[in-house]
């Protein structure tokens, strides 16, 4: 039983991390799936309550610097809040369209169109558009970062 508990806890963080490729996969709820199937399934007294408390911590980390990377870098560039708003409904229609270059070219394509329909300006609508590429490959990577320091963590809180 605490093989498949152990198994349940792997797939579970390997899904977590297909979350940064396909957006509409939540992955912090996969994390604390694992997090969650280890202390109900093999030991409910090994977690620290630091352990829960950082997570816990992490988890809002994720979510701000996710929303605030791809805000910064449209705002950064003179984007319009349309800009903002469809970059963020192209990141997770990319991620049915042509998986994974269309969580890429989806946004990109998206907000140089709505800010070619808004500023009218060819250079400023595609200099916002690399800039929602380059928030949203900030965001992902700082997503990622965290993602392996929770589970480098619960590893170690877990096995030692």
């Amino acid at each position: 039983m605490i093989t498949a508990a152990w198994i349940g806890i792997v797939l579970l963080f390997i899904i977590s991390f297909a979350g940064l490729i396909f957006p509409i996969i939540p992955s912090i709820v996969f994390l604390w799936g694992g997090f969650l199937l280890y202390h109900f399934g093999i030991n409910h007294e090994e977690l620290s309550v630091v352990f829960w408390l950082a997570m816990a911590a992490f988890t809002i980390l994720i979510i701000v610097a996710d929303i605030l990377a791809n805000s910064y870098f449209v705002k950064k560039y003179g984007g319009s809040k349309w800009g903002e708003r469809v970059a963020a409904l192209a990141v997770i229609a990319g991620s049915f369209v042509f998986p994974p270059f269309g969580i890429l070219l989806v946004p990109f394509t998206a907000v140089v169109v709505t800010e070619l329909l808004i500023q009218k300006d060819a250079k400023k609508a595609l200099t916002i558009g690399f800039a929602t590429f380059i928030g949203f490959l900030s965001g992902t990577i700082a997503k990622l970062i965290i993602q392996v320091i929770m589970v480098i963590w619960f590893f170690i809180d877990a096995i030692i």
